[in-house]
């Protein structure tokens, strides 16, 4: 009882530029998260600082978490624009 994709899928001409686009993303996000690790285990103390409110820890990680969301929705905007272009 194998059940096939939906539609027929062809040759995706944008996978490319998708996988640059998403590698490029993800040292990008590396990146910034490297910086959380490194003031942790330099100086661990600097995260106890109060930052809008909060310690800076958790302004942080709340702000690693919307970045990832925002980085995701990018990714997408760009992806159906690559694919809508370079698909016709």
């Amino acid at each position: 009882m194998g059940h096939g994709p939906a539609v027929k899928l062809g040759k995706d001409n944008a996978s490319a530029y998708k996988t640059r686009l998403g590698i490029w993303m993800f040292f990008l996000y590396t990146a910034v998260y490297a910086g959380f690790v490194a003031i942790n285990a330099i100086k661990p103390s600097l995260m106890q600082k109060i930052f809008m409110g909060q310690t800076l820890a958790i302004t942080y990680g709340f702000g690693l978490l919307i970045f990832a969301l925002v980085l995701a929705v990018i990714y997408n905007m760009l992806c159906c624009s690559a694919e809508s272009r370079m698909n016709k």
